[in-house]
């Protein structure tokens, strides 16, 4: 247990799968019918390792994210003996608010496959009120169809536009150097040309 994490007695879950657009992740629905997803999964998801996750668990920007006074209900998870395979082993859990200010904080740090999932998922939140209000239904077979075309359209996006500010990135650094090598030889590139200079 990494230090500062609160961990209590492990507790004994139900697992399913749940679709998250071309996702796939396990899902647990603890005894007091709230969901939690894995600490490694959470991590995994947006390209990142499970230490980056329980980092995340000790630092400040989690209080930033969900209040000075929170504390995280991270549960040590054991799979229902009914659905549990030999030898299976306990794994960290979190709850789920704890697993969306995890993907935020990623997307604020400019992790792309979080920011495309982020947007994706608020998006879908928005339009499932969207659909209710019009009396839309839609299988949930469609809104993972929708999900998965909407994350992988905002991946290009995201990808074209980084693209685009690496181009902006090498003129600035180009002229960062040559801005050095005049001050270096004693000239202010920024400077008024003097009566001398003409």
């Amino acid at each position: 247990m990494a230090k500062g994490e609160l961990m209590s007695e492990v507790i004994k879950a139900r697992r399913t799968e749940v679709r998250i657009g071309s996702l796939v992740v396990n899902g647990f629905m603890l005894p007091d019918g709230t969901y939690r997803m894995s600490q490694t999964q959470s991590a995994e998801t947006v390209g990142l390792s499970e230490r980056n996750a329980r980092d995340f668990l000790n630092s400040k920007a989690l209080k930033a994210l969900l209040g000075e006074g929170y504390t995280p209900a991270t549960s040590q998870i054991e799979i229902d003996s009914s659905e549990q395979v030999r030898g299976q082993t306990r794994f960290n859990a979190l709850p789920l608010d704890v697993v969306s200010a995890y993907w935020q904080w990623q997307s604020h740090r400019g992790n792309k496959a979080a920011l495309s999932l982020c947007i994706a998922l608020v998006t879908e939140t928005l339009e499932r009120r969207f659909d209710n209000a019009f009396g839309v239904e839609r299988t949930e077979e469609e809104r993972n169809q929708r999900l998965q075309i909407r994350v992988g359209q905002l991946e290009l996006d995201l990808e074209k536009l980084s693209e685009a500010y690496s181009i902006e990135d090498d003129i600035r650094q180009e002229r960062d150097y040559f801005e050095r090598l005049l001050k270096d030889r004693g000239i202010d590139p920024y400077a008024l040309p003097s009566d001398k200079d003409e």
